[in-house]
């Protein structure tokens, strides 16, 4: 299984890099700038003691539904300087809902996995009406030779309303399973909102022990009650002092996160006092 091979650590936690506006956004600087940005989001990353990061345009408002080739560009180049700066696991999502795009940086930089926002639900978002193919992006991901790519795909994500009818979060999971997903994210319904406890209780009663990860809304607060039905998590507003462009990754919050995750694991125990971190 992939994502076992990439994260023999348990409960992994990836931090985010989110990159402040790119090419064609009139907030864009300079490349080079944006080098200085994500190695030093990278360093704080690493040095707060996370096991994975993952690269994202989320400040390239407003979001498209596909790519310009600046975009693509800038995104590959980025995430090549930060495989060539860190031995952790590496992961890229080209925003809003370009599969094709994320897994070509992927491959073109050799990051490890992509995230999917969209891959099995049939959902309306802000910028229009998604109806995902998971087997085209199978498809093309063999064609580009980057099967090694692994996918962690979201189900019912954030930001989106379900154009199924009554659809269960449960067969959302077990849908993305069957079409070849590798690990499966949930998410509250916005950025720094947690999944509730009973979608993450349901997911991992249907999908056993198959990857799955919180999407959103971790804090060294929750952390504890998240990883015990949770393999891992994507953390990204929680790490930085405000979530705005050009806001750096804080290592101290970092830090706090890291020690919740440790005190957790090492005490077995959601009911954590959130005061012995401090």
């Amino acid at each position: 299984m992939k994502f076992k091979t990439l994260f023999p650590t348990q409960k992994p936690i990836i931090g985010m890099i989110a990159l402040p506006p790119l090419p064609s956004y009139p907030e864009f600087t300079h490349m080079n700038d944006y080098v200085d940005y994500v190695l030093r989001d990278l360093a704080a990353l690493e040095q707060g003691g996370v096991d994975a990061v993952c690269i994202e345009n989320d400040f390239d408002h407003p979001h498209t539904l596909t790519a310009g080739p600046e975009i693509v560009a800038a995104m590959t180049r980025l995430t090549h300087e930060v495989r060539m700066h860190t031995r952790l696991p590496v992961g890229v999502e080209v925003l809003l809902n370009d599969w094709q795009a994320s897994l070509a940086v992927a491959l073109a930089a050799t990051a490890q996995f992509v995230r999917l926002d969209f891959f099995v639900d049939h959902v309306q978002i802000q910028a229009g009406e998604i109806k995902p193919d998971p087997q085209a992006v199978l498809a093309y991901r063999k064609r580009i030779g980057a099967e090694s790519v692994a996918l962690f795909t979201d189900i019912q994500v954030k930001y989106s309303r379900l154009l199924e009818a009554d659809k269960p979060i449960e067969v959302s999971a077990q849908q993305a399973i069957a079409q070849g997903a590798d690990a499966i994210i949930v998410t509250g319904n916005a950025t720094g909102e947690r999944p509730t406890l009973a979608d993450l209780q349901a997911v991992r009663a249907i999908v056993g022990d198959f990857p799955l990860l919180v999407g959103s809304g971790t804090t060294p607060h929750n952390v504890g009650e998240l990883l015990r039905y949770a393999d891992g998590a994507i953390v990204g507003s929680a790490l930085k002092t405000s979530y705005e462009p050009f806001v750096p990754v804080d290592v101290a919050r970092v830090q706090t996160l890291m020690r919740a995750v440790s005190l957790w694991a090492n005490k077995k125990d959601s009911k954590y006092s959130y005061n012995q971190l401090k």
